[in-house]
């Protein structure tokens, strides 16, 4: 598997793969998820893919090569001459088209899916940046300002930080940070994803990759960025203090006494209000638990 970023903001784009590829626990390889096609000066583009390792190096590969025909008095549009990101997304979209077409049947008949998914981010001189996920039927969609991210492949380990931080309007350096802790915690939590990295930083206007490096397990600045989330993390669980609770108050119909308490820590005063049947107390400086008996709850003494 693999887990991979793409970020769309004001002040230009961020790109993270990881590299690992595995068919089996005795099975696990490096492959590079990370493509670069650009003309400097001209036009800009990149694409991560995850899913299936040989559909994914078709697709880039035939990338280079592939056209769209149009009009008779037209060229065949190809990704280098496309005048809008939209266009090349399009070209991309065949792409993978083609490559189902020439392998999918085959590796239905060898009981394979067919399964790529794609980031297409770029810029392309005379037009504004874009970002677009690229499915497998060939189809895609667009970041916008509401949603100005896109992750393909193992997602779910690494997306909170994404959701809390990510805006258009983060720093470039930020939003790279915010990536390199949501890949950290993936690592973390997913032996399918590993080392190297690679980590790209495009600002608007450039044309050009000027910002790509390759991040290994002996990557200074990566080990900082990992023990320090580690650290913060450490201490927000301290600063959370938990006391436990010994009020009773009268039992509901399926005898539990739930009670929820709002304590400020300012104020002597408290609000007192009842919870939902089958939770615990809860407050926001310091949870009080209130212990109680219910069939949702094994007790094994």
């Amino acid at each position: 598997m693999t887990y991979c970023i793409g970020i769309r903001l004001n002040a230009g784009l961020v790109f993270l793969s990881d590299s690992r590829t595995n068919a089996g626990m005795d099975q696990i390889s490096t492959f590079r998820k990370m493509m670069i096609y650009e003309r400097p000066g001209d036009r800009f583009m990149v694409m991560l893919s995850a899913g299936n390792l040989s559909v994914s190096q078709s697709i880039r590969e035939l990338l280079q090569v592939e056209t769209l025909a149009r009009s008779p008095d037209e060229e065949p549009l190809t990704i280098w001459n496309a005048t809008n990101m939209f266009d090349v997304a399009r070209v991309l979209g065949a792409t993978v088209r083609r490559v189902y077409h020439h392998d999918g049947a085959a590796l239905n008949t060898a009981g394979m899916e067919f399964h790529a998914s794609l980031i297409l981010g770029g810029q392309i001189k005379g037009e504004a940046m874009r970002m677009f996920l690229v499915y497998s039927a060939g189809n895609f969609i667009e970041a916008t300002r509401e949603t100005c991210y896109f992750q393909i492949g193992e997602a779910k380990y690494g997306k909170p930080v994404l959701d809390r931080l990510i805006v258009p309007t983060t720093l470039l350096d930020t939003a790279a940070k915010c990536a390199l802790v949501s890949m950290d915690s993936t690592l973390k939590s997913n032996l399918s994803v590993g080392l190297p990295l690679d980590l790209l930083v495009y600002r608007e206007g450039a044309l050009r990759s000027d910002q790509v490096v390759c991040i290994d397990d002996g990557n200074p600045y990566f080990q900082m960025i990992r023990s320090t989330w580690a650290s913060a993390c450490g201490r927000c669980s301290i600063a959370w203090k938990i006391r436990p609770g010994t009020a009773a108050i009268p039992a509901t119909p399926c005898g539990y006494r739930p009670r929820v308490t709002s304590r400020c820590a300012r104020s002597p005063r408290r609000a007192k209000r009842s919870s939902k049947c089958g939770r615990g107390e809860a407050t926001m400086h310091g949870l009080e638990w209130h212990q109680h008996t219910s069939q949702n709850v094994i007790n094994g003494g």
